[in-house]
């Protein structure tokens, strides 16, 4: 059972950053409009909005799949924390009574937090997660 749960908090937590990777590739704009709102534009440029969002789409596939366990998952959970990192205010107040304006309040970024917590899942629990391909391989990577 708790092979099967990892790899499911794997799959999840790996597809999250194929969808957002999917989501650079196919609106970049939306992307830098979102980059330019919430992470003072730091990653605003087109062609780092793709090169970003496949980079994306390959680490989270390479996390679904098991591969690579020993760079890909803390290489996941290293993306996800800056992403939660850099909206603080709001994981910190997310209903807007302190640090975020009420009217500015996301509620939907609280989870972040919580995907973030379930990316060290995996990681801490490498040597149980059995149905990795890694695993299946014989890999020791």
């Amino acid at each position: 059972m708790k092979a099967l749960t990892i790899m499911l908090l794997r799959i999840s937590t790996g597809l999250l950053l194929v969808v957002w990777g999917v989501y650079k590739l196919i609106t970049p704009d939306k992307a830098i409009s979102i980059s330019n709102r919430y992470y003072s534009g730091m990653i605003s440029a087109e062609s780092i909005q793709m090169w970003l969002g496949l980079a994306e789409v390959v680490l989270g596939l390479m996390v679904c799949l098991g591969l690579l366990r020993r760079f890909t998952y803390p290489l996941q959970s290293i993306v996800l924390f800056f992403g939660a990192a850099l909206i603080w205010q709001h994981l910190l107040d997310p209903l807007g009574l302190w640090l975020v304006e009420p009217e500015n309040r996301k509620i939907l970024f609280f989870p972040s937090l919580c995907v973030f917590f379930a990316t060290l899942v995996p990681l801490v629990f490498k040597g149980d997660d059995r149905l990795a391909l890694d695993h299946k391989f014989g890999l020791k990577l």
